[in-house]
């Protein structure tokens, strides 16, 4: 594959650079990656991808985290010729369940009265394995950049992502290689559903990532970084 492809580290729903801190330092020989910000103010997931592609332009790698993972694979429907490559990380092809859009709609009207500390606080366990939600410092640098997103962003992000079109579609479909990598405990996005993007995806790398979580890239760097070092050096 050639170098002058650009890796492109696309964050989760109002999460940021800090999300990848430890994967910029990492893979910074040689790939020098880029955090995805131009898609930070649309409010579809076929618009995020539209943004980020017209942001980006040449031949892309894209690792894409939970909502970031959506727009990945949005992008490799609408430029597949420009995607040499894909990472999923914890994400989640099928559309939204009425479960799940009911309790996103719940949480939007209590953002909108003005109560998003009240719904992210008790809902941060939901997010990392015990191990790392009894870590002080990780919990707080997540909800550090969760409350910093603010009310707008998190309203329109999670709209986003309740009408987030079905990946499993067009999966089959691509011919870049690809990475489904997932964490053993994640309640947010459960195994299940990169088991699915796997099966659908032609020979699909899969890693599970033990004693994680949802936030694989903050709780478990070290496992996440060697496997995606080794993904990408098998690229060139």
């Amino acid at each position: 594959m050639p170098r002058m492809a650009e890796l492109l580290l696309i964050p989760g729903l109002a999460a940021d650079a800090v999300m990848w801190q430890s994967q910029l330092h990492a893979l910074a020989d040689p790939w020098k990656p880029h955090v995805a910000e131009a898609h930070q103010n649309e409010a579809r997931i076929e618009d995020m991808a539209a943004a980020l592609l017209k942001a980006h332009t040449g031949p892309l790698v894209l690792c894409g985290a939970s909502m970031g993972g959506m727009i990945a694979m949005e992008m490799a429907r609408q430029a597949p010729q420009r995607i040499e490559a894909l990472a999923l990380l914890g994400t989640n092809a099928r559309p939204e369940t009425p479960e799940m859009h009911d309790l996103r709609e719940a949480a939007i009207r209590l953002f909108e009265q003005g109560q998003v500390r009240e719904v992210i606080e008790p809902n941060v366990a939901l997010a990392f394995h015990p191990a790392q939600a009894a870590n002080p410092a990780l919990v707080q640098a997540y909800l550090d950049f969760v409350l910093a997103a603010g009310t707008e962003r998190l309203i329109r992000q999670n709209r986003a992502v309740m009408a987030r079109p079905d990946a499993r579609l067009h999966l089959p479909r691509l011919r870049c290689p690809v990475l489904v990598m997932w964490g053993d405990a994640d309640q947010l996005t459960p195994p299940e559903c990169s088991h699915e993007i796997a099966a659908l995806v032609p020979e699909a790398t899969r890693v599970e990532v033990p004693r994680c979580g949802h936030m694989l890239t903050m709780e478990q760097p070290e496992a996440v970084n060697a496997a995606l070092r080794s993904w990408l050096g098998r690229l060139a």
